[in-house]
């Protein structure tokens, strides 16, 4: 019904609007500040970073020192190729496993489905725990290696049931249609399913690579050698150890161009932590363009 203008209900509505707008405002504030000081903090030049407060929203002397040394430390570079290979991989074989799951589980005619998600869900509730977690790497003999954290979880449960329901949306007279004309399971997967099922695919990726991306503490267990680590476990080294010099590594504390004796700690812990969450950061609006509406519209012929 539309509200005629100068109504009791017209200025109620308009009151609660401008009071939910304030409130998503300050909530995105909130929300949005202490990763804009972080980067703020990291842009500040080291002759200023001390004098820097923590409510500070322009740079001081703003300078790149920070990631120009950040770049040139053995550890960070490491742990973010570390990082690109583990969750790149981790997220192929999530989504290969979890997509050929997924479909047969959403298949009506599967014998013993109901078997199935019952052992499935029983996962969700119950899990092994981290010590018989840690044995089966070792008898695996997997430790220190990437796959003792690549395999970890290549079929999460939560996202298989998703990827099931989107896979059960799928039209049957697409599939219907693929089979008179001969095409095989495999095929049905990979030219009907999976086109017509992009915004699921997408999601579950999305969901796979944060969780890979931000994997540190079976990382921490697992892998021995630094050298392996990932860039979250290196972040950790740093906001815990605290010591510059060890950080950087005291043969090349000094060779550095900009001058790495001079970047504030501060500035360094902050740097990590931007090149830790750029990544996803840029990877959200690749995926966005997936999460629409309507995925399937058109994919029917009425």
């Amino acid at each position: 019904m539309r509200k005629s203008r100068g109504s009791p209900l017209s200025r109620r509505a308009g009151i609660a609007g401008m009071v939910n707008y304030g409130l998503l405002a300050l909530l995105a504030f909130v929300t949005f500040f202490p990763l804009y000081n972080i980067v703020v903090v990291s842009l500040t030049g080291p002759a200023k970073i001390a004098a820097a407060d923590g409510l500070s929203v322009i740079p001081h002397d703003p300078s790149f020192a920070t990631y120009l040394t950040l770049l040139q430390i053995p550890k960070v570079m490491l742990g973010l190729v570390n990082s690109l290979y583990i969750t790149v991989a981790g997220v192929i074989i999530n989504m290969v496993l979890t997509c050929l799951a997924a479909y047969a589980l959403s298949r009506p005619k599967l014998p013993g489905k109901g078997f199935f998600m019952v052992f499935i869900i029983i996962t969700m509730i119950f899990e092994g725990g981290l010590i018989p977690d840690f044995l089966l790497m070792k008898d695996l003999h997997l430790l220190n290696t990437y796959l003792s954290v690549i395999l970890y979880k290549a079929v999460n449960a939560y996202y298989l049931i998703i990827m099931m329901r989107f896979f059960e949306e799928v039209p049957l007279s697409l599939i219907e249609a693929g089979k008179m004309d001969g095409v095989s399971e495999w095929r049905t997967l990979v030219s009907i399913v999976l086109p017509v099922s992009k915004a699921g695919v997408a999601t579950v990726s999305l969901f796979y690579c944060v969780f890979h991306w931000n994997e540190y503490f079976r990382a921490m267990i697992y892998l021995t050698n630094p050298d392996k680590w990932p860039l979250q476990v290196v972040l950790r080294e740093l906001v815990v150890s605290g010591d510059k010099a060890s950080f950087i590594g005291a043969l090349n504390y000094l060779k550095y161009d900009v001058g790495a004796a001079q970047v504030d700690m501060k500035a360094l812990k902050a740097g990590v932590i931007v090149l830790a969450i750029l990544p996803i950061l840029l990877l959200y609006p690749i995926l966005l363009r997936f999460f629409s509406k309507g995925a399937l519209s058109g994919a029917v012929k009425e």
